[in-house]
């Protein structure tokens, strides 16, 4: 299987976890293309310097030939599916660990009602 096609699939899996399976909907947000953008300038600048001095090569065979900053643009592919799926899975794990907050007369999470509170 070639670099081209890990990567889309690679995207593919991150919008589908993102959508429907996690539920985070991190693409719709301002704030995750805001941290994209800057992760993305960052990744431009290390790919490049990596690939532009020869230490990071690729098969031509393996990979659509377009580059960007000297890296191929699979590369910002599978870059993009890491940020998203560490994302998602980010905020997927944080509301499930952040306490609910509760309403008054309710106990907190784990805690029985005091004697003689209301029910």
């Amino acid at each position: 299987m070639s670099y081209t096609v890990l990567a889309v699939v690679g995207v593919v899996a991150a919008v589908v976890l993102d959508r429907w399976v996690l539920r985070t909907r991190l693409l719709g947000r301002r704030a995750f293309w805001a941290a994209y953008a800057i992760v993305f300038a960052f990744q431009l600048a290390t790919n490049g310097w990596l690939t532009g001095r020869g230490i990071v090569t690729y098969n031509s065979g393996a990979i659509l030939g377009p580059r960007v900053a000297y890296a191929p643009v699979e590369d910002l592919l599978f870059g993009f599916s890491l940020v998203l799926q560490t994302q998602a899975w980010w905020v997927w794990w944080g509301r499930r660990l952040t306490p609910r907050a509760v309403g008054p007369g309710e106990p907190a999470p784990g805690r029985a009602r005091p004697p003689g509170a209301g029910s």
